[in-house]
This record gives C-alpha cells, structure tokens and sequence, in this order.
C-alpha cells in the first residue's frame, strides 16, 4: 500500500470516554477515504480538555498526510475544538465573517434568536478554508493539513461529503474476505507463510462471536491491498490452507 496517503481521525468529547454516546464516525470516515487511497493509520480519543486535544493535534499533524476531527464545534461551553486547534497552530480563533452572516441570517428568517452562544459556531482559526455543504447551516473547515468536522454523525458525513474534492487521492483500498470453520491456533502458521509471501497485502483474522449476524463461521480473514488480483491469489490460498487442515471456508461475499 505505498502509494495511499496516511490519515489520522481525532475524535473529541467526553462523552465518548465515558461511554454515554458511541462514536459512529470513524467507520466511516474509514470506509470514505479508503477509497480514494487514504489509509487511517491512527485514531485517538480525547477529552474536552484543551491541552490534551493540542497535543494530540500536533502530534498527529506532523505524522500524516491528514487528520480529521471530530466533535466539539457546537454553541455549548464544552465546544473547545475551534479554539484549540487554534492554539495548536499558534493563531487567535476569530470570527469567521461569512459564517456569521449566513447563520444571522438563516435564524432572522427562522424568528430565532441569535445567541451569543449560537455565535461560538462561527469562530474558526485565523487562516482556516472554510468548506461549506448545503446540508448543513454550520461548515467545516480546513488549516493546513486539518480537517474540523462536527460530532453528530449526519453532520459529520454533510461536511466530509464536501471535504473530498480537496484531498488528494492515492490508489485505492480494496479488501475481500475469506470465512472459515477454525481456530486461529491452528491457521496462524499457515496464514504467516501467506502473509510473508505476500507483504503487498495486509491480511487480518477476526474470531466471530456465537451469535455475530455477520458470519456462521468461526474466523473471518480479511485480505486489504491495492491490487484486486493479489488480493484474491492471497484468498486462494487461505482458502487452499483451510481445505488443506480439513477445515469449512468459503469466500465472503464482498
């Protein structure tokens, strides 16, 4: 997968360490940008503590192509992403005079008032490009090598929706996937001899849970590349080592 583009996913709030909401963002963002050959390479969770959301932003900013942020561009006083990724690049986090005017407008026409708390949703980092989607009255944004999403998941896929056509593209991810009646004890020497043969291609193994809807097999392996017809030698012979051992595999339905 040399020729993708790295990518990181921030992921802001408290609610999600504590469990009260369970994020459904990063699958996929995942899923999205994979396709368009950027691989996520790293995903972090933090807090809505400024320092700690500063030091993962710099940390992963300097380490890939991009990163993408999630939550925490609200009106409500734990809303601190703007003003953090601000403090990341070292920039006063201003009004952004466009936002400002079409928020003020679109509440004047709905007879709503224009909080000033409301307003917090038109700051962004001096220097920021702001990304407009006409699903959703609030934008992203873009500094640098940053991508500021909202946290509600509609939200976020609005705004990502509108991000792509500035990103760069790599080759394509693709994956498919073999299903099979074994445990991995006795297919991981196998499926090492795989892998070694074929470093071009990421192979994983996921046991399946009793009652999983997603497969009555035991293990499912999933073989990622760039290059289809690598990837489907590589479910050959995973499927060859299972009829080798006497175990069950069929090829997943991709």
């Amino acid at each position: 997968m040399n020729n993708t583009l790295s990518a990181a996913v921030l992921l802001i709030g408290d609610e999600l360490l504590s469990g009260s909401i369970q994020d459904k963002n990063l699958t996929h963002i995942a899923i999205t940008l994979e396709k368009r050959g950027i691989r996520i390479c790293e995903s972090r969770i933090v807090p809505d503590i400024e320092e700690e959301i500063v030091a993962a932003l710099n940390a992963l900013r300097s380490r890939y192509d991009y990163v993408f942020t999630t939550g925490g561009i609200g009106p409500t006083h734990d809303d601190i992403t703007s003003q953090s990724v601000a403090k990341a690049f070292g920039v006063d986090n201003v009004i952004q005079q466009e936002v400002f005017e079409r928020m003020q407008k679109y509440r004047e026409a709905k007879g709503i008032e224009f909080t000033e708390e409301a307003m917090r949703m038109a700051y962004a980092p001096v220097g920021a490009e702001i990304i407009k989607s006409e699903r959703t009255m609030i934008p992203g944004y873009r500094i640098d090598n940053v991508f500021v999403m909202a946290g509600v998941p509609s939200i976020m896929r609005a705004m990502l929706d509108a991000i792509l056509d500035r990103l760069k593209t790599g080759d394509a991810v693709y994956s498919s996937s073999v299903h099979a009646n074994v445990s991995e004890g006795d297919i991981a020497k196998a499926l090492g001899v795989i892998q070694n043969k074929y470093d071009q291609v990421a192979i994983g193994s996921y046991p399946q849970e009793p009652d999983s809807t997603k497969s009555n097999y035991r293990v499912i392996f999933i073989v990622r590349g760039t290059d289809r017809k690598v990837i489907n030698l590589v479910c050959d012979e995973i499927l060859a080592a299972c009829d080798a051992g006497g175990y069950d595999a069929v090829r997943g339905a991709d």
